[in-house]
Parts: structure tokens; sequence; C-alpha cells
């Protein structure tokens, strides 16, 4: 039967995007972090009114004018994750170590010699930033006594046809899921995993039957989530400003946005519990994801006075198109023995792209200048989560995304304050950053803090510079997205050293 109506479930489907999308992942392609210079991140990016460094162009496109001179740089990242992961009362300590490129560009500078024109200089620049590091592992440990795994299948087998989630006689697991999940989509694909892997039971052994019962039983399921993810968010400025009569810079930024993201979870689940036939549960998902997007970012600076500078900055929304692949793996044990029921299928899903557009990010500026001996920053900025938007908004199961988006997220300010002072040649820095969670009301997520220090040399053409980042954030990971819904909180503390070398060209 399923055969028969392939043709017109796969005209009739309405939507093959329903991946487990969610909040979660609008959020993480959402966050602008850039990670910069080591003179950026000392001074905890409050570059908004000020130049002088490449990364400046990633806040304020006008900066690059600023230079007296050509100048390139680059840096080398070297970030220590810590993440504390309570999970019903157990806590978990993970820690990992990674080391990027994170930043390097090059701003060429052209002086105008007309005596009689007010526009002073003009700069074209190419600035590389990493916008987001998503290198991250940890594990989540404890006893649940609310939701077993078994319910993540039930939450998508209820209501749909057996003949719909299984196998045809004869048919391969690995056929039947490809199959499954071309002609319905994700789903299905999920209650097929459940169904042909024991942990849940039709009430009726027919074609017809839509309800469907758990194998696992009691309200102790021990469980295990492993979580291991890498990759980035990389941004590609191309960049063009001026500066008219010595007080007025004008820049625009032309952003290409690069996304290349792999995640692999591990869930396992045991118990002892009376009337369980099912007592172990093995269940593996993998993800790969790409994608590829364009901004715009405009951005002026005033000179109020010789030391008072003003700035302000505009970031569009970035609009992202998306391509995602997944694999899953499946293990079950009867209770009480040794016989495993395992669903690998050997399947690569390749989802239809998708859009996101991310909020945009206005940013306001001031910044004191003691002449030779010290700087005073500070950038407020404002962004509005609410905003992000999941495309084709025509899909369904977009637009209650987008509805969930609109209830759980909402504005969020950062503040970013910094300072320098020089001695000679030796420059001492300091910074602070707080950014607001950027949801409405959940206590499981929280602010962001980030302290920051360094040094640099100036041996004249040649710079050197160094940086210490101490960031945390208390954070919430929500499992899945149906059934077992429970969500680990994770304290994260990371810490940065960042070196740069940078050169007058």
């Amino acid at each position: 039967m399923k055969k028969i109506l392939s043709v017109i479930s796969l005209l009739s489907c309405l939507s093959f995007y329903a991946q487990e999308l969610s909040y979660q992942d609008a959020l993480r392609y959402s966050f602008d972090d850039i990670q910069g210079t080591s003179r950026f991140r000392a001074m905890g990016g409050a570059f908004g009114a000020l130049g002088g460094d490449m990364s400046a162009v990633s806040i304020n496109p006008a900066s690059s004018v600023v230079f007296n001179t050509s100048h390139a740089s680059i840096s080398l990242d070297v970030n220590s994750l810590k993440n504390d992961v309570d999970y019903f009362g157990t806590v978990n300590t993970n820690n990992d170590t990674d080391i990027n490129l994170n930043q390097a560009g090059a701003a060429f500078i052209f002086v105008n010699s007309n005596p009689n024109s007010k526009w002073n200089k003009f700069s074209f620049s190419l600035a590389y930033d990493i916008a987001n590091n998503y290198e991250n592992n940890w594990i989540a440990q404890g006893t649940n006594t609310n939701n077993s795994i078994a319910d993540y299948f039930l939450g998508y087998a209820q209501g749909l046809r057996l003949d719909e989630i299984s196998a045809l006689p004869g048919e391969s697991l690995s056929n039947a899921y490809d199959d499954i999940g071309s002609v319905f989509g994700f789903s299905h694909q999920q209650a097929f995993l459940g169904y042909e892997a024991f942990v849940i039971d039709p009430a009726l052994n027919n074609d017809d039957n839509t309800f469907y019962n758990s194998t696992i039983q009691g309200n102790s399921f021990d469980q295990r989530f492993i979580y291991a993810a890498n990759g980035y968010n990389g941004k590609l400025a191309i960049n063009l400003a001026t500066q008219y009569d010595s007080k007025l810079s004008l820049g625009i930024n032309l952003n290409a946005h690069f996304i290349d993201y792999t995640r692999s979870t591990l869930f396992t689940e045991s118990n002892t519990n009376t009337n369980s036939t099912t007592d172990f549960v093995d269940f593996r998902n993998d993800l790969y994801t790409t994608g590829a997007g364009f901004s715009v970012q405009l951005g002026a600076i005033y000179n109020v006075t010789n030391n008072l500078r003003a700035g302000f900055s505009y970031n569009t929304p970035t609009w992202y198109r998306i391509t995602e692949e997944s694999s899953q793996y499946l293990a079950s044990r009867e209770a009480g023995t040794n016989n495993v029921d395992i669903v690998n299928p050997n399947v690569i899903n390749i989802y239809p792209e998708y859009r996101l557009q991310t909020p945009g990010k206005i940013t306001g500026s001031l910044a004191y200048v003691f002449g030779k001996r010290g700087i005073l920053s500070l950038d407020y900025s404002l962004k509005d989560y609410s905003g992000i938007t999941f495309r084709p908004t025509s899909d369904p199961f977009f637009a209650q995304e987008n509805r969930n988006i609109e209830n759980l997220l909402g504005q969020a300010a950062t503040l970013r304050i910094g300072g320098e002072y020089k001695i000679k040649q030796l420059s001492l820095r300091a910074g602070y950053v707080n950014e607001e969670s950027p949801f409405q009301d959940n206590p499981l997520y929280g602010d962001l803090q980030r302290y920051s220090a360094g040094l640099g040399y100036n041996f004249g053409d040649l710079k050197l510079d160094l940086s210490l980042a101490q960031t945390q954030r208390d954070t919430s990971f929500q499992l899945f997205q149906v059934g077992l819904t429970d969500s680990p909180a994770i304290d994260t503390n990371r810490t940065d050293v960042t070196l740069t070398i940078a050169y007058s060209l």
C-alpha cells in the first residue's frame, strides 16, 4: 500500500523541511561574536568610533579610513572551553582546547593629492573574521524520572498509519528508511526507527493502525547524551570608506558569510523498570550544515572635537541559504537478554535548501582620545532576535517555528567598554562586554559576560599584540524537539589567548 500511495503522497506532502530545526539552530547562526585581533579583543571590541585596527571594520565600516597608511594584520587564537553540565542533579565537567586562524585583513589607503578637495582620503579593505566558533563538546548524564527516549518516537508515531512507517515484506531497512524519508519526510522516518527497533509497538498489527505504545515502562531512566560539534561562521568584508574635511568618515561593507557546521550526538538510555520489555537504547544522530549568506553594513565616524569621536553603524539582516545532511542509527536491547535490534540505514538524508534571515543590528559609539597617551571607548548595540525568519514562510513547519521564535525571543542589548594606555612603545589594554540574553523570559539562558586584557608593542612598522579574554554564559540545550524535551543546564567558561601581527604597508 505504501508503494501504491507513494506518488500521491509525494505530491501532497506539506513539508520536507521538518528535520529538527528550531530556535536553537536559528540562534546558532544569528550570534555575531567577532573574535578579531588581539587589540580588538583586549579592548572588548569597543571600536565603533575608532580605527587603527582591522577588526574595527567589522563593527563600523568607516573605521578603515582612519588608518594613516596602508595596514595588514593576521591573528591566531587559542581557546579553551570548559562546560559544567547539570542534568537532573548530576554535573559533568568537560574541557576542550582549539586553535584557529581567526582574523586576517588589509586596508589600502589612498590620500587625495588635490589641495582644493575636502575629501581627504579613501580606503579599500578586505577583512576576514570568524564570527562564531562552533567547536564545543560536552556530556549530560543523569536519571530522568519524567521522560524516556520512547516518548520521542511516540511523539512522531501517534496518528501515522503503520504501513507508512514500516518496511514492506522482503524490503531492506535501508531501502525502507530511504523511501519513507523521500515520500513522507522526517517525522515518518523517526517513527520508522522506533517501530523497527521495537522501542514502540502498534496497538493493532494492521496497516490502518494509528496508535502506538512504548516498550519502555516506569519512571526511572538512566540517560547519557554526548554532544560533539565543530565548525565556524566566517565573514569576509569588502570595504570602501572615505574621509571628508578630516572630520567625517563614511564607509560601507559588502559582507559574504560562510557556515560550516558538523554535529554528532549519542544518546543512551537504560532502565531496570518492571514491565519494560526494552532495557537499553542507543540513538545516534549526525548533522552536517553548510551555508552562504550576504549582508551590508553602513557606518559613520564624526570627530566632534580633537579628542571626542562619535560613531554609528547599521547592519542589515543577513540572508542565508542553508543545506543540511543527516544520518541516524538506533539500537535497542530486549530486557533480560542479549538480543539487540539494530536499525542502521547507512543512508544520508539530503534536505531541500532553506533560507534563514538573521536579525540586523544598530550600534552607537563614543570614544575619547587622550592625545597620544590613551583611549577610552564605549559601544552600545541593539539586536531584535524575534525578527529571525525561516523561509519559505509558506511552509507550515517553518511558519510554526517562526511563531515560536516571535514568542520566545526579543530585543537584546550589548554593551562594550574598552580602554588603552600607552607607555612609549608599550600599550596596556582592558575591556568588558555584557550581552543580554536573546530570550524574553528564560532563566536558563543568561547574559554573556566577558572580561579581557592585553598588551602590545610597537616596533615601528611592525606591531605585536597579545590578549587574554574570559567569557561566561549559562545556557540550556533541549535534547530533542518532541517527547524527550528536557534541557541540561550548561555553565560555559571560555578562555581565549590571541596573538596578532600587524604591519604598516
